[in-house]
């Protein structure tokens, strides 16, 4: 089955319909809420091959948890897949331990697969889950759902739109650890760099070409490209941020550019 390309605004019920929700999953891990999910997908004939998929969103969910908080997981993988995309929803009652940033049990866990020829697919579909999800009451009426038919109703109102060129929505800690990445793999051993490189093409799949093509030439020109934003000011040019991009950056996963030296800015870890 075939899930269009998303335009510019779609709906998240463009590439789900209610027999790819699973109201009560069983699984009391991560790993087995991936397995249910994939095996709806399986038999919706949206993938082929659960073994490799499974694999896949597994090595994606190890390099960084995809627990994004307010016990909501987002587990995904960019391969070849029949169609465009393939997304599956599975609602947990007792909850899953997902290593979430903010540690709370997941109770609402959303697959999404889908084709690496589709570059910054999966940021139109973020950018617009992630706006639903921040809020409070839409996340309350969600979790209030009492069947399957419920749930699909208020997913439906997800209204999907393509990421500002101003603010690229990406993770930020992908891309931080990206840069790690790299400059670990100058000073590493041959069986080492295999590891990392590995590790990087996995970041690198999920990302979006004109995201990885700043970064390039920003590690290629400084030898790196994604700063933290400390008081205010940007480490890579010591100049201050505006007062607006600031309040953004603070408690953020999203990446943000210095208007000055056009780094990437991504909060300070060392903030309490």
């Amino acid at each position: 089955m075939e899930r269009k390309v998303p335009l510019k605004s779609s709906f998240f019920s463009d590439f789900l319909d209610p027999s790819q929700i699973n109201f009560n999953l069983k699984a009391k891990d991560k790993i087995g809420a991936i397995e249910e999910l994939l095996d709806i997908l399986v038999k919706r004939k949206l993938i082929n091959n659960k073994k490799v998929l499974l694999t896949r969103v597994i090595d994606r969910e190890r390099l960084e948890s995809t627990g994004i908080g307010h016990s909501v997981a987002v587990p995904h993988a960019r391969v070849d897949a029949d169609g465009n995309i393939a997304v599956a929803v599975g609602r947990s009652e007792k909850g899953i331990d997902f290593d979430s940033i903010d540690n709370k049990k997941v109770h609402l866990v959303i697959l999404i697969i889908w084709n690496p020829s589709l570059p910054g697919l999966f940021n139109h579909l973020f950018a617009g889950l992630a706006q639903f999800l921040r809020r409070t009451g839409f996340r309350n009426r969600i979790f209030a759902a009492k069947n399957k038919t419920e749930l699909f109703k208020v997913l439906s109102e997800i209204e999907l739109k393509l990421p500002q060129e101003d603010q690229i929505i990406s993770q930020a800690g992908l891309l931080s650890k990206l840069q790690d990445i790299e400059i670990k793999e100058k000073k590493a051993s041959k069986k080492k760099r295999t590891m990392l490189q590995d590790q990087a093409n996995l970041i690198r799949e999920e990302l979006d070409q004109s995201l990885l093509a700043r970064f390039d030439r920003l590690m290629e020109r400084y030898g790196f490209a994604v700063v933290e934003v400390e008081g205010g000011v940007c480490q890579g040019c010591n100049i201050n941020v505006s007062t607006g991009m600031r309040a953004s950056i603070e408690g953020s996963n999203d990446i943000f550019i210095c208007e000055n030296c056009g780094k990437f800015l991504v909060a300070s870890k060392k903030k309490k």
